[in-house]
């Protein structure tokens, strides 16, 4: 528990990137000061790092984190536009599905970048605030804990490089927020403390990117502001997408999951499977533009969602969020927006704690943050799940993910042939975590579009889920899907 008494002193975050820089922005309005703790030498400019291998590959905000980080940091698109950050107003994408047809929407004013140059200009931002300070190049060894084990009071840093043999020093603190990513050792040292943590969830992906950047010669005029080409499990055919990023400089990324194959790191192949995608699109323009890099991939086995809220016992003064917590498949660009809005949450909770101080207050906020990123974690897996080799363990309702692909193949069918830009966008903004999945997944809407889905594939579904008066057997379906619908 929070002490009220004395104040809040110190917060220390694990980490500095994107969930740890939103996780320091929020406590730095209640706790004096705030750590961040970073096992990089962060970099003069926007650069890649080597703590983020994934960097290099293309990231973008869904609506949800970008009205957050706006929040938090008014402007900020701003910022990233006077650094060279491509202007997406009056632009356009370009979205090729190859189950449902082609749709060319208006893109929003908005600001096209690298992960890197996001993340430089978040850190400026919290770097200004007057009581933040950075520890880089050290390293979080273990958590120093109370003697009964129940309060987390400081951590033990380790100084990385040559400088880093001595003995780990122990830095005190209030309140302690995991944001060191995938590499997050927390379920280690809870249990080295004594607790009991749960098996997380786990979604076997085994995923492969690999991206390339041109260059965008200053004559080229660039129409769209994004292309994204579905790919096709069965025919392993991979997905594919364009983006312009800062300093008119563009990326490709080819992405396969199932880990059956992954797209090349060959420049000469690289082409090829750009070429080898179910539309021309992106090659159409490629083939106007200079690379800029080779081809280079990245690959992840496994997607985790842990659970620590379900734990009986918790230590005050510790909490998770980012990566830690839950990481994404990132080809569905969730990862930084998910971040965001634990950080929204996060914020609710202190607001809360400090004038109704709740004696679970640790606990309250993972319970909150497991909520408000549910919907994220099950688009994933409906997504995810469409690729042969794809695997899952975890209480999911596997029958529940079949109905929601056959559903939403239903759906998009309707949206996209027929041009119905509303229900397009209703999905669009249930994805982007902007509505409740509610609005889209719904008795009456089910009805309505199964009504018109005359496919054996959509007849095969009513005939399950419809009753003869035309109406869903809500009851019986609702059992099988999550419980935010």
């Amino acid at each position: 528990m929070m002490s009220t008494s004395q104040g809040w002193k110190r917060a220390i975050t694990i980490g500095g990137s994107i969930a740890g820089l939103l996780a320091a922005r929020v406590l730095a309005d209640y706790y004096e000061e705030v750590v961040i703790v970073e096992r990089d030498r962060f970099p003069d400019g926007p650069e890649n790092r080597r703590g983020t291998p994934q960097a290099f590959h293309s990231h973008r905000l869904l609506m949800r984190g970008k009205i957050i980080l706006e929040e938090l940091f008014p402007g900020y698109a701003d910022d990233l536009l006077a650094q060279g950050a491509f202007s997406r107003e009056n632009k356009q994408i370009q979205l090729h599905y190859h189950r449902y047809g082609k749709l060319v929407i208006p893109d929003e004013k908005d600001a096209g970048c690298s992960r890197a140059l996001l993340e430089w200009v978040i850190r400026r931002r919290v770097a200004q605030l007057p009581n933040v300070r950075f520890i880089t190049e050290h390293e979080v060894t273990s958590l120093q804990a109370s003697s009964d084990g129940m309060t987390i009071t400081g951590v033990y840093l380790q100084q990385r490089g040559e400088a880093g043999n001595g003995q780990p020093m122990m830095l005190e603190t209030d309140m302690v927020c995991d944001t060191s990513g995938r590499s997050s050792k927390l379920g280690q040292w809870l249990q080295e403390l004594g607790y009991e943590v749960p098996e997380p969830e786990r979604v076997n992906v085994s995923f492969g990117y690999s991206s390339r950047q041109y260059k965008v010669p200053e004559h080229v005029a660039m129409e769209w502001s994004t292309i994204l080409l579905e790919g096709n499990s069965a025919q392993g055919i991979a997905t594919g997408t364009f983006e312009s990023i800062e300093n008119n400089i563009a990326q490709v990324l080819l992405f396969r999951a199932g880990g059956q194959s992954y797209p090349t790191t060959n420049a000469d192949e690289y082409e090829q499977e750009i070429a080898d995608l179910f539309d021309s699109a992106i090659t159409d323009i490629v083939k106007h533009l200079e690379p800029l890099t080779a081809p280079r991939g990245f690959r992840v086995s496994a997607c985790i969602r842990n659970h620590f809220e379900q734990m009986e016992h918790w230590p005050s003064g510790l909490l998770v969020m980012g990566d830690a917590l839950c990481n994404f498949d990132p080809v569905y660009g969730q990862g930084m927006s998910v971040a965001a809005i634990e950080a929204e949450q996060l914020a609710r909770c202190l607001q809360e704690q400090r004038h109704t101080p709740d004696p679970r207050f640790e606990l309250h906020v993972l319970h909150n943050m497991q909520q408000a990123i549910e919907p994220a974690w099950w688009f994933s897996m409906v997504s995810d799940l469409r690729w042969s080799g794809v695997t899952y363990t975890g209480p999911v309702s596997m029958e529940g993910i079949a109905f929601a692909q056959d559903y939403f193949d239903s759906y998009l069918e309707q949206a996209i042939g027929q041009y119905n830009i509303e229900m397009f966008e209703n999905y669009m903004m249930m994805t982007s975590l902007i509505i409740s999945p509610q609005e889209v997944i719904n008795p009456d809407r089910i009805a309505a579009v199964l009504a018109k889905d005359l496919s054996p594939k959509g007849r095969r579904l009513a005939a399950k889920w419809v009753r003869e008066d035309g109406t869903v057997d809500w009851n019986t379906l609702s059992r099988i899907l999550p419980s935010f619908i």
